[in-house]
């Protein structure tokens, strides 16, 4: 959905922003300048799906619309190069992602800009705000909301790597902290339509109420992902995480050696080895998501 929204809105700008340009120049077709943050080949799909739905707007590539790629290879450094280069070319519209379309920002302030993702856009003064951005620069913004019972010490480390991964993949964070269960309702009512989609840090309050949690997330059509199975059971979109049938028979092992005379000292703590993958296309259809079949065919268990 945000992907087919942000290509439209590509399409958009390319038609209405530059035509004045393009008058001048007839027979010239407009250009678009391709700012991929990383490589052609880890970025092959986003650049299938641009060009896919670019073509159903009426743009063919190569015909009634140039596109110009460059790619940054993951070096922030080049972003502000490649910015400059489209700036001489004088490309109609730059497509880019997060941290790039803030150097194509420093670039020009003429040219058309559209992000895909960024981190919170208004915040980092990318745009004025979401519904009026102002300026040459507009875009997708994706929220992902964490829910997350902040009373629960030993749930800090998980917090932190959604969080990292969140802001790697360029995603603006919403944290809904609780502390017990009579604060599930309002942290709901905190997000007002904002987010996305929802991660829920799952300890014992927020996994004794899964179904109420499904309920509001489901009514807020939030696609919900959990580490744990019974979430998904119980509703939500998928699961990604231990084994715990697997962890509670190797802590019986654990159990068998002390029982035999072993002291817990002498025992190395061991890391998860079994991850299961859960998937609840009945949920997936409810909000209109569209499971692709390579995810269905890496999925341990999918529940119809």
């Amino acid at each position: 959905m945000i992907r087919r929204e942000f290509i439209t809105l590509l399409g958009g700008a390319a038609a209405a922003w530059p035509l004045a340009a393009r008058a001048q120049q007839p027979g010239m077709v407009p250009s678009i300048g391709f700012l991929g943050s990383s490589t052609a080949s880890i970025q092959s799909q986003w650049v299938a799906a641009f060009v896919q739905r670019l073509r159903e707007l009426g743009w063919t590539e190569g015909r009634t619309v140039a596109i110009e790629y460059r790619w940054a290879e993951g070096r922030d450094e080049r972003f502000a190069e490649i910015a400059a280069e489209f700036v001489r070319l004088k490309v109609d519209v730059i497509v880019t992602t997060g941290g790039a379309a803030y150097a194509a920002k420093q670039a020009t302030l003429v040219i058309p800009i559209v992000f895909a993702v960024a981190n919170d856009p208004v915040g980092s003064g990318l745009v004025a705000g979401l519904a009026r951005p102002g300026g040459n620069v507009t875009g997708l913004s994706v929220q992902l909301a964490i829910l997350v019972n902040i009373g629960n010490p030993s749930i800090a480390f998980e917090i932190g790597e959604v969080q990292a991964a969140a802001r790697t993949l360029g995603l603006e964070i919403a944290t809904l902290e609780i502390r017990s269960a009579k604060d599930i309702v309002p942290a709901f009512e905190t997000l007002k339509g904002g987010a996305d989609a929802l991660y829920v840090c799952v300890d014992p309050v927020l996994n004794a109420h899964r179904i109420s949690i499904n309920t509001l997330a489901n009514v807020a059509r939030l696609p919900t992902i959990t580490g744990v199975r019974e979430f998904v059971e119980a509703g939500s979109l998928m699961s990604y995480g231990p084994s715990w049938p697997d962890q509670w028979r190797r802590a019986a092992d654990y159990v068998d050696k002390i029982l035999r005379g072993a002291k817990p000292s002498d025992l190395p703590v061991e890391q998860p080895t079994k991850f299961n993958l859960v998937l609840n296309l009945t949920n997936a259809k409810a909000l209109g998501i569209e499971v692709p079949p390579t995810l269905l065919a890496r999925a341990d268990e999918v529940i119809e």
